[in-house]
């Protein structure tokens, strides 16, 4: 048998099964929602480093939330772009591969970083005596090198174990290159990945919601406990925004690798791992720009100031 097994060089990437016109409206559809994902976080990334009141902890995290994103959507929307206007698109093998970790990385670095905001708000609102020194710059930095250099390590477990697989065919996955698909390509027994796979979904999603839960059952404690109704719109403003972004980012991820696979059409599934990659990083910048008071202010700031320029 081993001496039958060819490896793949190039993998095509299908067409959606959608007539032409459907076809450029997706196109366009795909490249407006990619712009408004760069312009979004870009702005939301320029005004945290421009407006001096932004410079806290928070907001520094929603900075690298914001390059997240960026990374994220870059990472795969062009080559769906140009599958979208192209007649029949392939992929080389490796760039796949490459595609692949650098998904799983940027997902785990995003995870990672809600986790560490919600602890910034479970400092800042029930520790405010002690929040300068739970949440110092030293700490932030600490924690956000962390969250990157964690996130990359664990991207490549599930890498390494793809790269011991014989890819012989098919020779084509039914959307852009995240791990599911690229397993679908291996001529082997994949049940080893499968199982790791879970394994990291469980780590790296389920016990950080279980955090992010937590810490927002003691911050919604520490809110009703707060007299002045002023403080706990404030607090409820500032928490509420990063809820929004953890029950997509989480509710999305959870659904898309540890649902059941029988319950997901192949098509379904190209929705949801869409949903997932695609419109989580355009929303993330417009929920913190809508529903926070201060992002709001720096933003009519920023603009006062250019018009008096």
């Amino acid at each position: 048998m081993e001496g039958n097994k060819t490896w793949i060089t190039d993998i095509t990437l299908p067409r959606f099964q959608v007539g032409p016109a459907l076809e450029i409206l997706l196109c366009g559809l795909f490249s407006a929602f990619y712009t408004l994902t760069l312009l979004g976080n870009g702005v939301i990334f320029g005004i945290i480093c421009l407006d001096c009141k932004l410079h806290t902890p928070m907001y520094f995290f929603l900075s690298h939330l914001a390059i997240v994103d960026i990374s994220y959507a870059s990472n795969y929307v062009p080559k769906m772009l140009t599958n979208l206007m192209n007649q029949e698109s392939t992929i080389s093998f490796f760039p796949c591969i490459m595609q692949t970790f650098l998904y799983l990385a940027f997902a785990h670095v995003e995870c990672l970083i809600l986790v560490v905001m919600s602890y910034d708000r479970y400092a800042d609102i029930c520790h405010p005596l002690r929040y300068n020194i739970l949440m110092s710059w030293r700490v932030c930095t600490v924690l956000a090198v962390a969250s990157w250099v964690f996130s990359f390590l664990l991207a490549l477990v599930p890498l390494v174990l793809i790269l011991r697989l014989p890819f012989c065919g098919p020779h084509e996955i039914n959307h852009f290159c995240e791990i599911l698909s690229v397993l679908k390509l291996a001529c082997a027994d994949t049940w080893l990945n499968q199982v790791v796979i879970f394994a990291a979904c469980v780590f790296i999603l389920v016990g950080p919601l279980c955090l992010v839960l937590v810490s927002y059952l003691r911050i919604l404690a520490a809110i009703l406990r707060i007299q002045s109704g002023e403080g706990r719109r404030k607090a409820f403003s500032t928490c509420s925004s990063h809820l929004c972004v953890v029950g997509l980012f989480f509710g999305s991820a959870i659904v898309t690798y540890m649902a059941p696979k029988s319950r997901h059409p192949e098509e379904q599934q190209k929705v949801l791992s869409l949903f997932y990659s695609l419109f989580n990083p355009m929303l993330n910048p417009l929920i913190y720009s809508l529903r926070n008071a201060e992002v709001k202010g720096a933003l009519r700031r920023a603009l006062r100031k250019e018009r008096l320029t």
